[in-house]
């Protein structure tokens, strides 16, 4: 199994646990979840979420959000329907509204590749 499939599978587990809890997560906190680098501004997981829209399209990738709170328009619409609302900021993108409130906090501070 490769890196990138390795690290999107893992990823995939965290949008099952953010989808039961109704939570949504920064890429730096998933990454740090599973156990690797974000990359710069989340690269390595957008990466790994690619494969995750593509290998597993039910699971709601949408829940994985810059470390900003910030999301584009198709994001927004997810979020929308799932009862996140948002604002619009200055750069024509989307922030959720009481981001904070909205991210998952993991009790158990083991990682998932462990």
């Amino acid at each position: 199994m490769s890196i990138a499939s390795t690290r999107a599978q893992a990823i995939a587990q965290i949008l099952w646990e953010l989808k039961k809890a109704e939570k949504l997560a920064t890429l730096t906190s998933i990454a740090d979840r599973v156990g690797f680098s974000p990359g710069a501004n989340g690269k390595t997981v957008s990466t790994s979420l690619k494969t995750v829209r593509r290998d597993w399209p039910h699971l709601q990738w949408w829940r994985a959000v810059a470390d900003n709170g910030q999301v584009d328009a198709e994001q927004q619409s997810y979020l929308a329907e799932a009862g996140f609302e948002s604002e619009i900021v200055e750069d024509g993108d989307f922030a959720i509204k009481s981001f904070a409130a909205q991210q998952m906090i993991w009790e158990d501070a083991s990682k998932v590749a462990d």
